[in-house]
Parts: C-alpha cells; sequence; structure tokens
C-alpha cells in the first residue's frame, strides 16, 4: 500500500465530502497532559464533569480507540451570510446568539460526512478499524487539529487558520493504518491579544487559558444553575454563546462565507426580539429549536438565559408584563425573573430622575429668555 498516495486521496475525498481542510497526524499527546491536569486542578472546567471523567484518556487517542495509529482531523467553515454581528449586539432589544448555532446542528452533519469518508478509505485499503468523532467523546480536538496542521491555538484557546480564521467546526477520524503526517502551523498571535481584552468577563485568564466559569458560553451554554450576580450584567443580550473574542480577532477579517447551506441562519433568528423569543411555550421552543443545537439546554434554561438579556435590556413596560407571566415555573428561572425585574424597575427610576431634571433645566432656561423668544 502507497499511503503516501493515500493521504493524499483522503485529503481529496475529505474536500469532496464538504471539508475546507484535512490533516493527518499520530496519538503522541503526551505534552498536552500536565497543562490539560492543572486546568482541571484549578478548576477551570467548573460544572463540567464529564472534563476529568475520563482522566488522561483526552490525550491518549489509543486508548480512546485501541489500535489507532493516526488521526484525520477536518474543518468545516460555518460563518453565514448575512451574520449581522454588529446589528445584534448593538441592540440590546434583541437577543444575540453565538453564528455557530443559527442554523442546523453540525454534530451529525460533520460525523456523517466522517463516517462516509471512513468508509471511502476502507473500500480502498480492504480492511480498517475507524471511528469518528465530533464532540462525541474525551478528545483534545484542537491539540490534534494543530498537530495535523490545521491551523494554531490561538489565546483565546481556539483553533486559528491564517485564511480561515477561526469560523470552523473540527472533527477527528481515528484510523488504525500508518498514514504520512503533516506538519503543525506556527502560531502567529504574535503580541496581539486583542482577544483577552475584549472578553466582556475575564474568562481568558492566560494565554490559551479560559477559565470556563467566567466564560459566557459556558454560563449560557453548558451552565444550568444560577448565574453569578456580579456576572449578568456582562452578559448583555447574549443568551446563547459569545464570539466577541473571534470578533476582534484579526484573522477573522478575511474569513470565507459557509458553502453549506444547513449553517445559514434561520428565518426566526433574522430579527430575534427578546419578548418574542421568551413568550415561546416549552411546546414552541422544542418545535421552532427541532434540528438546532440549541435544543439541548431545554426551555427553562432558554428562558433563564433570555431574562437576563431583558433585565440589561433598556425600561419597558412590555419587558415587565412578560417577565412576571412568567414566573413561578422553576425556582432558578424565577431568581434571575427577580433580578431582571429589578434591573428594569431601577432603571425607570433613572429614566424618571433624568426626566426631571431634563424638565427643570428646560423652565430654567425659557425663565431666562426674553418673552418673544
Amino acid at each position: 500500500m502507497d499511503y503516501t498516495e493515500l493521504a493524499q486521496n483522503i485529503k481529496q475525498w475529505g474536500k469532496e465530502l464538504g471539508f475546507q481542510k484535512v490533516g493527518i497526524c499520530d496519538v503522541d499527546l503526551s505534552a498536552h497532559e500536565k497543562p490539560l491536569q492543572d486546568w482541571l486542578d484549578a478548576g477551570y472546567h467548573g460544572e463540567m464533569d464529564w472534563m476529568a471523567r475520563h482522566g488522561m484518556m483526552r490525550a491518549r487517542p489509543d486508548e480512546l480507540h485501541p489500535g489507532t495509529l493516526r488521526v484525520i482531523s477536518v474543518r468545516m467553515d460555518y460563518l453565514p451570510p448575512e451574520a449581522h454581528f454588529a446589528s445584534n449586539l448593538n441592540n440590546p432589544s434583541q437577543a444575540y446568539i453565538s453564528r455557530y448555532a443559527l442554523g442546523r446542528d453540525y454534530h451529525k452533519l460533520v460525523r456523517n460526512q466522517l463516517k462516509k469518508l471512513g468508509q471511502k478509505i476502507e473500500k480502498e485499503v480492504g480492511q480498517l478499524g475507524f471511528r469518528p468523532f465530533v464532540d462525541s467523546a474525551p478528545i483534545l480536538e484542537r491539540p490534534l487539529a494543530e498537530k495535523a496542521g490545521l491551523g494554531w491555538v490561538g489565546k483565546h484557546s481556539l483553533l486559528l487558520d491564517a485564511n480561515a480564521g477561526s469560523w470552523f467546526f473540527l472533527g477527528e477520524l481515528l484510523v488504525d493504518i500508518p498514514l504520512p503526517t503533516d506538519v503543525a502551523q506556527e502560531e502567529q498571535c504574535g503580541k496581539c491579544v486583542a482577544c483577552i481584552t475584549s472578553c466582556p468577563t475575564g474568562a481568558i485568564v492566560a494565554p490559551g487559558v479560559v477559565d470556563a466559569r467566567l466564560c459566557i458560553s459556558y454560563l449560557t451554554i453548558e451552565f444550568a444553575g444560577v448565574i453569578p450576580e456580579e456576572l449578568r450584567p456582562k452578559l448583555g443580550n447574549r443568551i446563547y454563546g459569545c464570539d466577541d473574542c473571534q470578533l476582534v480577532c484579526p484573522w477573522n477579517r478575511e474569513s470565507e462565507i459557509t458553502k453549506q447551506p444547513d449553517f445559514h441562519r434561520k428565518s426566526i433568528f433574522e430579527s430575534p426580539d427578546l419578548i418574542y423569543l421568551f413568550n415561546w411555550t416549552e411546546e414552541e421552543f422544542m418545535k421552532k429549536m427541532e434540528g438546532s443545537a440549541i435544543r439541548r439546554i431545554g426551555h427553562l434554561q432558554w428562558l433563564r438565559n433570555i431574562s437576563i438579556a431583558m433585565g440589561n435590556a433598556p425600561y419597558s413596560p412590555a419587558i415587565i408584563e412578560a417577565l412576571e407571566k412568567r414566573q413561578g415555573l422553576s425556582e432558578t428561572l424565577d431568581i434571575h425573573i427577580q433580578w431582571a425585574l429589578t434591573q428594569q424597575q431601577s432603571q425607570n427610576s433613572e429614566q424618571g430622575v433624568s426626566t426631571k431634571k431634563t424638565q427643570r433645566l428646560i423652565r430654567i432656561i425659557e425663565k431666562g429668555l426674553p418673552r418673544d423668544a
């Protein structure tokens, strides 16, 4: 078997299956074991117990799938056309949803294409032990992708590519054949710290190290409990995920739009009004979020996230009415609704004081004006 030719064919087949880049690496991630353990020991994984549950298997692909010799790492771009980044973030009455979640859930799509790639290789070599993964197993996907030449891990801990930025999904195909490996890219962030300084909650505690307990993506997606009160104002109108560290990254300025229609924005997210989204019943939420990654957080967490955004929105009697109607569904939700109501009432009081000051100033000015002015 000419493995060099096979590797070239695999990369071509991968592109035909919709992957923008394909790389190959060995399974040695021993250099990442200590940093992983240090991250876990610091408690940066928050309540994601599954991050620690499998020990160092995350850094040992051959333990995850015995017999693995190589990892085929793939990239699929997801940036949708008309991403509307600024318009959503700058409109506090609308919800901001991370760009990756605007379309269909990527897990099945990427995994199915990886499975097809595995079957294509198996047909070529006769017998192949392979297993595809897309966020579905304890595996360090970004260090593997970095080793396979797909990019480098940036200071925000995401993978970066000089030509594609970071708006892409990753997937892995573990195989038991000795394919030639690719060369890792050099880190190209240099002295840039834009992602670190722009993080709303200061979650990037060191280059490449994220404290999930402070990360808005973790708080709105992975964490189902009571969000610390001091962090709620910093969430702004971000109800599912956060893209801030990617939005300021210089490497994302020239990112290409996805070629996958499934990743395009759902029509219901064209103008995602907070009150409209908050008023969905559980049945409506499940129906409208069918096929979406958002569906897995459930209706109550969806409402929790939106209630915080409503507390951060400008004063509105309609928001107060919507919040009051949702009370009593759960203790956790009620805590956030009460906070949001207090925020709204506070804004109303401040607005009232500001209006009175303005009216008083107008009266003073009018007294000093000539009668015919």
